[in-house]
C-alpha cells in the first residue's frame, strides 16, 4: 500500500522539478547508468533461473534486486556513480499475459518506484514499466509517469506475451503501435528495449537441447535483435524520425554485423519491405547502444568505428553485473581514450539522451 503522504510528496517533488528544473547529482565527473534492475516483492519470483555474479548466491541477487537505498547506493558511492535510472527487472510486465492484470501491475510498479525514490531523486530516476497489450493504454501510462512522476522514459522487456496460453506474442513494429510511438516522440523521451526470457514453448524448442544457452549467453541477443530489426524493416523510424531507442549489451550484437544485414536486406526491397533506408543508417539517427554487461574493449572499438562513439553510452546491468566490474573497465579505457571521449561515454551523452538538464 502507498500512503497518501507519500503520494503527495511524489507529486510535489515532481512539480518542483518542472518549475525549478531537475536537481540531480551532477558532479561533472561520475558516471550515469540506466540499465539497472529493481523489482517489487510481488514480482520477485519472476527471477528464477538466472545466474548471479561470481561470489554471490541467488538469495544475494534477490536481496540486491529489492534494495535501493542501502547496498545499491553504497555501491554507487564506492564506484563513482553519480546517478542511476532504475527499471523493473525483466520480464516484469511483459511476462504477464492477462491485459487487465498487466495494466494494473504496471501502474502499481510505477507508483511504487516513484514512492521509493521520492526521498532521493538527487541520485535516482526511473524508467516506466508498461503493459503493451494496447498501444493507447501504454501511451497514456507513459505520459502519466513522465508528466506526473518525473520518469525519464520507459524500459520495455522485448515482446509482450498475451493470450490464455501465453502463446500470442505482441511486437511493437506493427502500425497499431504507432499511437504509442507518437506519444514517445511527443514527450521526447527514450525507450530502452531490454531482453527477456522466451515463453516456455519457444525455450523448449530452441534451447531444450542446450539449456546453457538460455538467457544472456545467446537467447537474449537473438530474440531482441530480431525485434529491433523489425522496428527498422517495418518502417517505424521512417514514420517517427525523432524516435530514440536504446539497446543494451553493445546493441545485442547488431552493430557487429551491419554489412551483411544491409547486403541481405537490399534484396528484400523488391518484395515490398517498408524500410526506406539501409538498416545501418538508423544507428546514426534513432538507435543507441549501451555497454551494459558487455565490457569487451575490442568489440567496443569496432562499434566506435561502425556507429560512432556518439551512439554509445555507459551502463552496468546491476545487480546482474557488479558496479565494480564496470568501474574497473572504465579505468582500463582511461589508459587509451582521450579524457573528452571517456567523459562522453561515462556521462556526457547520457545527459543529452535522458534530458537530465531539461
Amino acid at each position: 500500500m502507498i500512503f497518501w503522504p507519500v503520494v503527495f510528496w511524489v507529486h510535489f517533488s515532481t512539480i518542483l522539478q518542472i518549475v525549478c528544473g531537475r536537481k540531480w547529482n551532477d558532479t561533472g565527473r561520475g558516471t550515469i547508468i540506466f540499465e539497472e534492475a529493481w523489482t517489487i516483492p510481488a514480482l520477485i519470483d519472476q527471477i528464477t533461473s538466472n545466474v548471479p555474479p561470481v561470489g554471490q548466491t541467488n538469495a544475494d541477487l534477490k536481496i540486491n534486486m529489492l534494495d535501493i537505498h542501502n547496498q545499491r547506493l553504497a555501491g554507487m558511492d564506492a564506484n563513482g556513480v553519480d546517478y542511476m535510472v532504475i527499471s523493473c527487472a525483466s520480464p516484469c510486465i511483459q511476462g504477464i499475459s492477462d491485459q487487465a492484470t498487466a495494466e494494473a501491475m504496471a501502474r502499481n510498479v510505477n507508483d511504487q518506484l516513484a514512492a521509493t525514490i521520492a526521498n532521493n531523486t538527487f541520485r535516482f530516476g526511473g524508467f516506466a514499466s508498461l503493459a503493451m497489450h494496447n498501444a493507447t493504454t501504454a501511451a497514456q501510462e507513459l505520459k502519466r509517469t513522465v508528466v506526473e512522476l518525473g520518469f525519464l522514459g520507459a524500459m520495455i522487456n522485448d515482446y509482450q506475451q498475451s493470450g490464455p496460453d501465453d502463446e500470442t506474442l505482441l511486437f511493437y513494429d506493427q502500425p497499431e503501435y504507432d499511437v504509442f510511438w507518437e506519444m514517445v516522440t511527443s514527450l521526447d523521451v527514450p525507450v530502452y528495449l531490454h531482453p527477456r526470457a522466451n515463453i516456455a514453448q519457444i525455450q523448449n524448442l530452441l534451447y531444450g537441447h542446450a539449456p546453457w544457452l538460455r538467457g544472456p549467453t545467446q537467447e537474449f541477443a537473438v530474440t531482441l535483435s530480431t525485434h529491433v530489426m523489425g522496428l527498422c524493416t517495418n518502417g517505424v523510424f521512417d514514420r517517427f524520425p525523432k524516435l530514440n531507442i536504446i539497446v543494451g549489451h553493445l546493441g545485442e550484437r547488431l552493430p557487429s554485423d551491419l554489412w551483411r544485414i544491409d547486403d541481405q536486406l537490399a534484396r528484400q526491397v523488391p518484395e515490398g519491405m517498408p524500410m526506406r533506408r539501409n538498416l545501418s543508417s538508423y544507428w546514426r539517427t534513432n538507435l543507441f547502444e549501451t555497454v551494459s554487461g558487455n565490457f569487451a574493449t575490442l568489440l567496443f572499438d569496432l562499434h566506435k568505428k561502425q556507429i560512432g562513439l556518439d551512439r554509445i553510452l555507459y551502463s552496468v546491468d546491476y545487480p546482474w553485473v557488479a558496479m565494480s566490474q564496470g568501474e574497473a573497465w572504465l579505468k582500463e579505457l582511461a589508459e587509451t581514450m582521450s579524457s573528452r571521449d571517456l567523459w562522453a561515454l561515462k556521462r556526457g551523452l547520457a545527459v543529452e539522451v535522458l534530458r537530465l538538464n531539461h
